[in-house]
């Protein structure tokens, strides 16, 4: 014990104390290590998840069983839902995400798995394991859905995200805690020196008193000779940290994280101050770029060179509110820039077999100098 060791020892009658285990609560305090993550992928996840898988041939939707699988219950146990909103959460949590076919043709989200990467031939998947069930077979490149998400600096801002931050937040609960924290004051008298068996009954008896007076609303415990315990009450510390800094605290972390993966911050704590303008930059930087990813893997992976060159196709439709868009859509239609199926094409819709939707109309505000000019000089 050193320096107090000696102390202690020049004092036989106390000497027991320094071994007496001080009060303190034993209970665990979960960090969320990971809520300013979490909170981002499953914001994107929600959005992607609601997006329509549309199998293509040309300008035809086919209604088909890839269609089901993407769209309604890719495997035996998820809904599509569930499914997309895990993809996206292992995609940006481990930079990657791997997708199986397994024999009865249902889509898989790998669990764990090792890659052996060749330079000529398609990189291969082994000890591919799904929930507890590891495949023994291989599974090439050329077979599976393989998603990667190379964002560095997001991998490096998480790696000493919560070395910092966490610190401080741990320091500021604890400071908080400590506020409001029951203090007391154990008065005990003694005569002669405690040996082993006495300071153990005084412990457990301590220990009884505090689970009394921690978990009870009404607390009574006998009075013991010798034994006196004050209640101090709770007591406020002089600089009192304030739960305003800690949700500002939590909020920047959220913040930092969204910016990276280009969520705008204000759709993720649900402020509606310029709403539109967010959700179209959502749209734009975030949501469309993992769209494109998994389209674009998709397509690689279900359709040759050759079926792809002629029209097949997976296409990602995004829900639109045609409500909404009334205005731009008339704008398009009556510039004569896009027929009225084109329009319904982009839109997600199947096209009209109504031969009119295919022609191109215009409104008179749009008609040229030259020929409006004309006709009032005809006037």
């Amino acid at each position: 014990m050193g320096f107090i060791g000696d102390i202690l020892k020049r004092n036989k009658e106390i000497e027991w104390m320094f071994d007496l285990d001080m009060l303190e609560d034993m209970s665990q305090r979960a960090y969320l290590k990971r809520m300013a993550l979490d909170t981002c992928i499953q914001f994107l996840g929600r959005a992607i998840a609601q997006s329509d898988f549309q199998v293509r041939d040309g300008t035809k939707n086919l209604k088909n069983t890839l269609y089901y699988k993407l769209n309604v219950r890719p495997n035996t146990d998820m809904s599509s839902t569930t499914f997309w909103e895990k993809v996206i959460y292992k995609l940006v949590y481990d930079g990657e995400c791997l997708i199986i076919l397994s024999d009865t043709d249902d889509f898989l989200i790998a669990d764990s798995f090792t890659r052996e990467e060749y330079a000529v031939y398609d990189d291969v998947f082994k000890e591919v394991i799904v929930k507890d069930y590891e495949f023994k077979r291989p599974f090439p490149m050329s077979d599976v859905m393989y998603l990667e998400y190379g964002n560095t600096k997001l991998s490096k801002f998480l790696d000493g995200l919560f070395d910092d931050y966490g610190e401080i937040l741990g320091r500021m609960i604890d400071a908080q805690l400590r506020n409001y924290q029951l203090r007391g004051i154990v008065n005990i008298e003694q005569s002669g020196a405690y040996n082993d068996e006495k300071q153990a009954k005084l412990q457990t008896y301590i220990q009884k008193l505090f689970r009394v007076f921690s978990k009870s609303s009404v607390a009574i415990v006998p009075q013991v000779s010798g034994f006196n315990y004050e209640e101090l009450g709770a007591t406020r510390a002089t600089t009192t940290q304030s739960i305003d800094e800690l949700t500002k605290l939590k909020k920047s972390v959220t913040d930092d994280v969204a910016k990276i993966l280009g969520i705008p911050p204000a759709l993720i704590h649900g402020e509606m101050a310029d709403l539109t303008n967010n959700m179209k930059a959502f749209k734009k930087f975030c949501e469309k770029f993992f769209t494109k990813k998994i389209q674009d893997e998709m397509n690689a992976k279900f359709f040759s060179e050759k079926e792809y060159l002629n029209g097949k196709c997976i296409r990602i439709i995004t829900p639109v509110d045609i409500f909404e868009n009334a205005e731009a859509i008339d704008k398009i239609i009556s510039s004569g820039s896009f027929t009225r199926n084109d329009v319904r094409d982009e839109m997600g819709h199947d096209r009209s077999d109504n031969p009119e939707l295919d022609k191109h109309v215009i409104t008179k505000n749009y008609e040229t100098v030259d020929k409006g000019g004309e006709e009032n000089e005809k006037d």
